[in-house]
């Protein structure tokens, strides 16, 4: 049987002292586009005939759902979230159902399609 000083012996072990100082240039040497590009997009005004790149394909009503979820707290943020995937498991559930009952209704037929 094992002694109770082992555990202690392995945390000595595995324990670092290392300091890893953030500011440090040699952390992250490379930068990164996408987030030197969004960094520079929140930094300069926005005009209405050039916006940033990750903008340009986005409705008006992704823009709206942005804020919106920009605006929640994080615990309103994880039960919107909690919604979605309640939401999501519903919908799976309905669509077993529909095609189970698709099956025994013969709707489905024997794997033709539209008479092909």
């Amino acid at each position: 049987m094992a002694s109770s000083s082992e555990p202690n012996d392995i945390d000595e072990q595995l324990m670092s002292f290392e300091k890893l100082d953030r500011a440090s240039p040699d952390l992250w040497p490379e930068q990164l586009s996408s987030v030197s590009d969004f960094m520079s997009a929140l930094r300069s005004p926005m005009s209405p005939k050039s916006p940033p790149k990750w903008m340009a394909e986005l409705e008006k009503d992704d823009i709206d759902m942005l804020q919106e979820f920009g605006s929640l707290t994080t615990a309103n943020l994880l039960e919107k979230v909690r919604g979605l995937q309640n939401l999501a498991y519903q919908l799976g559930l309905d669509e077993s159902r529909e095609m189970t009952r698709g099956k025994f209704l013969n709707i489905l037929g024997n794997g033709k399609l539209f008479g092909s």
